[in-house]
């Protein structure tokens, strides 16, 4: 049991310190309030390598050089949205991990919604056109002057009209 227990601790462990790992010892500032915010900032930076990661969180190399860019910003001075502004300025906005709500957003999340509707339209259009006529479609049957050229058609070509019951 006690073998139990420990595996169990050594995984808790593991997952519990996963994210707090990609940080490496000699990027944390002295300054605990200068190192919170850095960390508040790298949690909304997506990292460029990962793609699916802050860059709090990954051990990429491009992750760490930005992680290192945001904490020499801050030791300069820049306030959080100054670095924020700095980094999507130089990286644009998908290093952002949530980025503002604008047009090229909303084109982003409604452009495959409008896709599936026109590729629904369009197959439902194809499937009616397809279907055949219905079989109790009933046909109109020929007026008296119709006939009448109709059965002068058939004695210039010499064929017997049908009997008609």
């Amino acid at each position: 049991m006690t073998a139990r227990a420990t595996f169990l601790a050594l995984v808790a462990l593991a997952f519990a310190g996963g994210a707090a790992l990609a940080v490496e010892p000699d990027e944390i500032l002295p300054d605990a309030t200068l190192e919170a915010r850095a960390r508040e900032i790298s949690s909304g930076l997506r990292c460029l390598v990962c793609q699916n990661q802050s860059i709090d969180d990954s051990n990429a190399p491009l992750a760490r050089d930005l992680r290192l860019l945001v904490r020499e910003r801050l030791k300069a001075g820049d306030s959080d949205a100054q670095v924020m502004r700095f980094v999507e300025d130089r990286y644009g906005e998908f290093v952002l991990l949530k980025p503002p709500l604008s047009w090229r957003t909303v084109v982003l999340w409604v452009a495959p919604l409008l896709a599936l509707i026109v590729a629904v339209w369009m197959t439902a259009r194809a499937w009616r056109r397809r279907q055949p006529l219905a079989a109790d479609a009933t046909v109109a049957p020929l007026s008296p002057d119709e006939e009448s050229k109709l059965r002068s058609i058939l004695a210039e070509s010499e064929i017997e009209p049908p009997v008609r019951d």
